[in-house]
């Protein structure tokens, strides 16, 4: 059974819709992507999901239950946590301060020590930074922080938007291969356009384009589709 559904989700902003008729899963476990080129609607989606984006139409379920009309900030108590575009990191803050400002649901503040444990063994380079200002990271460590205070939450679903936005090939790989990792314990939704190494991760993938599914499956099928490697791979 899916963690994660979606169902016939339509929204957009005044007039203009945005995403028509979107349906996806996400199971118990491992990782499902999204992909789709810039404007396709990813961010808009993940927004109906933490419920920033009110929805025209359409259910989301999670965890056997309908959140349509929950609340944001509800949302995060059920256990759906999202690392953001960008990152979103707060600069000023040491990288402890940052990873603390994570674990605010009640059931996150009982186990911040465990927790704290869990994501330096994953992020040692965080643990070996954690007095340092947030700020003065580089690139890739701001993400792996972003990442981190995401788990700080201990949430049942991983959400992650464009993870790969301003890193290197390298840092990218790094960042998509510890996805992996934690992907074989916590499902996780991608959303991304770094195709390639998304579909190399993940289980099962979408695509989106103008606000439309056109494609989904097995990620590894989807990798030999000759449409969608000379769309999005430039093979």
């Amino acid at each position: 059974m899916a963690l994660l559904e979606v169902k016939d989700l339509n929204t957009g902003y005044g007039p203009i819709q945005a995403l028509w008729s979107v349906s996806l899963n996400v199971e118990n476990k491992g990782i499902t992507t999204l992909l789709g080129a810039n404007g396709a609607g990813k961010s808009t989606f993940l927004s109906c999901i933490v419920g920033l984006q009110k929805l025209w139409s359409g259910d989301i379920i999670f965890d056997n239950k309908s959140i349509t009309k929950i609340k944001a900030n509800k949302r995060t108590d059920q256990g759906i946590s999202l690392v953001p575009e960008g990152r979103r990191i707060f600069f000023d803050m040491s990288v402890k301060e940052n990873l603390i400002m994570g674990a605010f649901a009640p059931n996150a503040r009982e186990k911040m020590s465990e927790s704290f444990e869990e994501v330096y063994a994953m992020f040692p380079v965080l643990k070996e930074r954690t007095g340092q200002r947030a700020g003065t990271l580089s690139g890739g460590e701001q993400q792996m922080l972003a990442i981190a205070r995401a788990l700080m939450a201990r949430p049942k679903l991983l959400m992650l938007d464009e993870v790969s936005t301003g890193l290197s090939p390298v840092l990218t790989t790094m960042v998509m291969d510890t996805l992996a990792k934690i992907g074989d314990t916590l499902p996780i939704l991608v959303v991304e356009q770094a195709v390639e190494k998304a579909l190399e991760i993940s289980h099962t993938a979408y695509v989106l384009e103008n606000g439309k599914i056109v494609m989904q499956g097995k990620s590894d099928e989807l990798r030999q589709d000759e449409n969608l490697r000379k769309a999005y791979m430039g093979i």
